[in-house]
């Protein structure tokens, strides 16, 4: 058997799970989680309003560049409805760090995809007029999944522009504060069910195929609901196609670094639809190239994989 080629000199990795909030929006975080988290979301919250805080690890060396999104869910209140102009104001902020970072920083806009139209028409201003590369959204609102016929406009839009959607865990309201008591670990889990669920509802809804050129990008969180979608599918639960569907439209971050998440995505997806990310500052604030290069050796993908999954497969999705 031929032996595994790892890689020997650090990898170009492009984050592409980065927040941030610019430091003229109020953060709502410290009466969002609960009270043991505390000192832990008071560091958070200072490094995602610091945009010095985003090129430190570029500077470095550890990362060769970041993908910022805004979540607007941040400084909102939970079941707080924006206006319109909210999204505006901070796809325009994302636009103006991205030009003074060339390179370093690529933005991605953030719209309300449960907006219908009006979410469609800033992704189309974000897309045009300010060039951001993709689009972040929410998994869920009020129960409402991306799915939902109010999503489909955006979701529309990113095919037709050909960019990516990132779609984002929430916390869902009741099972969120039933896990919170089992700390950061229950608040995960709690949040990776809203974004494993939108996931099947975009496979079992029709979604997929009613654009065929739609590419949604989960968190590793979603495991579960790609797992289960790949066991059943080969068991026949799905209709046909599902799994062809999944390798098609579905793209899945690192954030965890752990090699078994890792492995069993590339085999459910395909290596060219696994990115590279973090989730920082919020689960990994720190260097990430050597914990991603461990991952992916201890996962026993060869050079050029690991390669693509570092980098190639973000710049190929954003078209950098």
């Amino acid at each position: 058997m031929e032996a595994i080629r790892v890689s020997i000199t650090p990898l170009k990795v492009i984050d592409f799970h980065t927040h941030h909030v610019p430091p003229n929006w109020e953060l709502t975080t410290l009466a969002t989680f609960a009270p043991s988290q505390r000192a832990r979301w008071e560091r958070i919250n200072r490094r995602l309003a610091d945009p010095l805080a985003l090129l430190e690890s570029i500077d470095d060396g550890d990362i060769a560049a970041r993908v910022i999104n805004v979540p607007t869910a941040l400084f909102s209140r939970s079941g707080e409805v924006l206006a319109d102009d909210v999204f505006r104001r901070v796809n325009d902020q994302v636009a103006k760090l991205v030009s003074l970072h060339p390179g370093k920083l690529h933005g991605i806009a953030s719209v309300d995809a449960f907006r219908g139209e009006a979410g469609a028409a800033e992704l189309t201003r974000a897309v045009r007029d300010l060039r951001l590369r993709g689009v972040f959204v929410e998994s869920e609102s009020n129960g409402r999944l991306l799915d939902a016929p109010e999503a489909r406009p955006t979701l529309a839009a990113a095919a037709a522009f050909g960019i990516p959607v990132f779609a984002h865990p929430v916390n869902p309201q009741g099972f969120t504060q039933q896990m919170a008591r089992y700390g950061q670990l229950g608040t995960l889990f709690a949040r990776g069910t809203s974004n494993a669920a939108s996931l099947i509802a975009l496979l079992e809804g029709g979604v997929f195929e009613a654009l065929p050129s739609v590419r949604v990008v989960f968190t590793n969180l979603a495991i579960g609901g790609l797992l289960l979608a790949h066991s059943f599918a080969a068991r026949g639960v799905l209709p046909d196609g599902a799994e062809a569907l999944l390798r098609k439209h579905v793209y899945i971050d690192t954030m965890g670094f752990d090699p078994v998440l890792i492995r069993a995505a590339v085999d459910i997806v395909g290596v060219t639809h696994v990115l590279a990310g973090s989730d920082w500052p919020i689960v990994s604030d720190g260097p990430i190239g050597e914990k991603l290069l461990h991952a992916l050796t201890a996962a026993g993908f060869a050079e050029a994989d690991q390669r693509q999954i570092a980098g190639d497969n973000a710049r190929a999705l954003l078209g950098i």
